[in-house]
């Protein structure tokens, strides 16, 4: 997850987003759905979504190209490679809503920049795990070696709860998800390397294994089912990914639809066809705050 974005790229995307979202549709076509503000939902505009490439755009394409049509929805989605500008899109109204990110990561967000996204409903899960292209199995990863971890605070503290569930470091009691590199007790002789979420896949080379998101080691030709030395587990797991949108934006009846769509049994079997369990469906309401 990026944290060091130009201001100047924000700006542009921005800019981009907002030109496009005003050539999409008539404003002046009449609604009987009401916004937040008071003013009225054109059900006739596309609803757009900002969405990490894989596999949550892939999901969203098969929703738009196949189930949306039917349910009366123009669906427009936009990609976007790292985890900030999806929420600040979303926050200043230049899209509509986001799928990219679970509870955890959201919650943080909206405390560390006074942003008011909510989740919207649950889609799916993608189990976190260690990678290596110079070990193969667990047991080769030994002491003065170097392992890569997203560095945002969500993703850190889930990769030192796979990384301390598997015995490769030990860290305080009680530190929960918000786990830091200061929060190990017993690294067990292993170096760490920071990187944003979205790098780590391309420092596999320089280090001895790395903890890489579901939906990059997609990107990168990985198979979580199969490429990973550990994976987590998909019982009790609190890192649903989720559509999320404008705290008040909730009750669009487009948003309404798309949530409906994605938690049907045609992207359930989906979701199992084409990730073969790297990507597991999670369907239902988010977890309260």
């Amino acid at each position: 997850m990026r944290k060091n974005i130009k201001l100047t790229a924000l700006t542009a995307t921005a800019a981009a987003l907002a030109l496009g979202l005003t050539a999409c549709g008539s404003s002046s076509d009449p609604s009987t759905a009401t916004k937040a503000d008071g003013g009225k939902v054109d059900e006739s505009k596309p609803l757009v979504i900002a969405a990490s490439p894989s596999p949550h755009a892939d999901i969203l394409n098969f929703v738009k190209d196949k189930l949306a049509a039917k349910e009366g929805l123009k669906l427009e989605v936009k990609e976007f490679t790292d985890y900030v500008l999806p929420n600040t899109a979303t926050e200043q109204g230049q899209v509509d809503g986001n799928y990219f990110q679970h509870k955890p990561y959201l919650d943080d967000f909206n405390k560390k920049n006074g942003t008011h996204i909510v989740p919207v409903v649950n889609v799916h899960l993608e189990p976190l795990g260690l990678y290596s292209k110079k070990v193969k199995a667990l047991a080769d990863i030994k002491p003065g070696q170097t392992v890569a971890v997203p560095n945002d605070t969500t993703n850190e503290g889930r990769a030192l709860q796979l990384l301390a569930a598997n015995k490769l470091i030990t860290l305080k009691d009680g530190v929960g998800t918000s786990a830091k590199l200061s929060d190990i007790t017993d690294k067990k002789g292993l170096e760490f390397k920071e990187l944003e979420a979205a790098t780590v896949p391309r420092a596999l080379n320089d280090v001895d294994a790395a903890v890489i998101n579901g939906n990059y080691a997609l990107e990168a030709n990985l198979s979580p089912a199969k490429d990973a030395l550990i994976l987590e587990k998909a019982e009790g797991n609190p890192y649903a990914n989720f559509l999320a949108v404008k705290d008040g934006k909730q009750n669009d009846p487009r948003v309404q639809k798309l949530a409906k769509l994605l938690n049907s049994d045609e992207v359930k079997k989906f979701i199992e066809e084409k990730y073969q369990g790297s990507v597991t469906p999670a369907f239902g309401a988010p977890a309260a705050s």
